[in-house]
């Protein structure tokens, strides 16, 4: 167990980060992988704007509300758009992605607080680490849950307890951006910082959070006011 609940000022020994549109701005990536995809069907392209309020809960739902919003969608269409998405998505997952303003200095300030981090996002898993290593985060996570390691994905809270078993167990807090983040962090029992930018469907008052914060400046003093 991670020593930050017995030395630090945060009494947590466990912080859990949602990866897309809450470690990571992944908007202009998707979005070129969306709409290459939605352009092998014939499809329009979406603005970067639209596509944002479609992430969260996987690459098939993405591709599902991406084909909606152009056309008619199945899960047929959804089943051919898929390979070529995951296929352009792979070979240009960092091309203009990079991490929010103040997310390096907030690990590393949650590293020397003693907190043990891992991540638990529904991307699938091996683009998880793909995306953590173009950052240059290969050993800043204990644990990386993808939305393919276990048979269900957030909102289910079996992800959010898996990655705090991962990581050594105790008092666990979710840091996350959409509704799949706050319904997975409440059903799994812990408390839950939404970001108020990401990736969201719905304004952030609207997420049930416990606390709302504007910049991961404010990550720490969340933690310490949640302790």
């Amino acid at each position: 167990m991670a020593m930050g609940a017995a030395m630090g000022r945060i009494a947590f020994d466990i912080v859990i980060f949602d990866l897309d549109g809450t470690l990571v701005d992944t908007a202009a990536d998707l979005t070129a992988a969306l709409n290459h995809s939605l352009a092998s069907l014939g499809r329009q392209p979406l603005s970067e704007r639209a596509v944002r309020g479609m992430v969260g809960r996987g690459v098939r739902t993405l591709l599902h509300r991406g084909l909606a919003a152009t056309g008619d969608t199945s899960e047929a269409l959804v089943d051919t758009a898929m390979p070529i998405f995951l296929d352009y998505y792979e070979r240009h997952i960092a091309d203009h992605s990079s991490p929010y303003p103040g997310v390096e200095q907030a690990l590393t300030a949650l590293d020397d607080e003693g907190m043990t981090l891992a991540i638990c996002t529904n991307k699938p898993e091996a683009l998880a680490r793909q995306l953590v290593a173009a950052c240059g985060w290969e050993d800043r996570f204990a644990t990386i849950i993808g939305g393919d390691t276990l048979p269900v994905r957030k909102p289910d809270p079996a992800p959010v307890r898996e990655a705090t078993a991962r990581a050594g167990g105790g008092r666990a807090v979710f840091v996350g951006d959409s509704i799949s983040d706050t319904d997975a962090a409440r059903a799994a029992g812990m408390p839950c910082i939404a970001l108020t930018f990401g990736f969201s469907d719905r304004p952030p008052e609207e997420l049930g959070a416990t606390i709302l914060i504007d910049h991961f400046d404010a990550l720490l003093p969340a933690l310490e006011r949640l302790g």
